[in-house]
């Protein structure tokens, strides 16, 4: 069996008991390095480690595929929430292996943010750029959620569609400037975050970034009447 967990957003505290549980029965533990150090204190001393990087990815889950066929018992590690921007990695998961796999549930940065924006997802949409391929889509769409007047949170594309192009290419589509907008790096770790307007969201960004962009006109849930 061959189980695809997400690790959540980086701070161990955020691993899901159901998660620690399947690592802990594990006999082979693979994904990219920074999630394999949050996995890396829940799995026994016995436990084969198969770490990947984007260039080797495909060949480290063939080996992984192997074992499991062998009747290995595999877990694939996620950042995150698998369901919010992992879900080309899962095909090549599927690929691998010659079947679907089982998915266990994370938690996302997007729900981390927002929480610390307090935004509900009903009022808000999520849009990943973290992906391979054509981002055209995905661009038109971000640009209809703010015509829409509703919140975005977006994930940006390292390095090529980081924080200040998305600006500056909602800038170009007509998207008012006034729109706030909330960076944040790192989330649950060592926090940092920076704030303004559209307009002004120039500055550089790590990887680990992403973005809240609010909408110009609050949703009623998020108008606080005076006491």
């Amino acid at each position: 069996m061959i189980h695809c967990i997400g690790a959540g957003p980086g701070d161990p505290a955020y691993l899901t008991l159901r998660a620690r549980d399947l690592l802990a029965e594990a006999d082979v533990v693979a994904g990219f390095d920074a999630v394999l150090t949050v996995a890396r204190p829940h799995v026994p001393p016995s436990c084969t480690e198969i770490p990947m990087n984007y260039r080797d990815q495909t060949a480290r889950l063939a080996e992984v595929a192997a074992l499991h066929h062998e009747g290995k018992r595999c877990v694939v590690v996620f950042m995150g929430d698998i369901h919010f921007s992992g879900f080309q990695f899962l095909e090549r998961v599927d690929i691998a292996c010659g079947h679907p796999v089982e998915t266990v549930p994370g938690i996302s940065s997007a729900q981390i943010l927002a929480s610390r924006g307090r935004v509900c997802f009903d009022e808000t949409t999520f849009i990943t750029f973290h992906r391979r391929g054509d981002l055209e889509p995905f661009k038109r769409h971000l640009v209809h959620v703010l015509q829409d007047q509703r919140n975005a949170i977006v994930i940006p594309r390292p390095w090529d569609f980081m924080p200040r192009d998305i600006a500056s290419f909602l800038l170009a589509e007509g998207i008012p400037g006034e729109h706030t907008v909330e960076v944040w790096e790192n989330l649950t770790k060592a926090e940092a975050t920076w704030c303004g307007r559209l307009d002004t969201c120039t500055a550089e960004f790590t990887d680990m970034s992403i973005l809240l962009i609010r909408a110009l006109t609050p949703f009623p849930s998020q108008i606080h009447s005076s006491p």
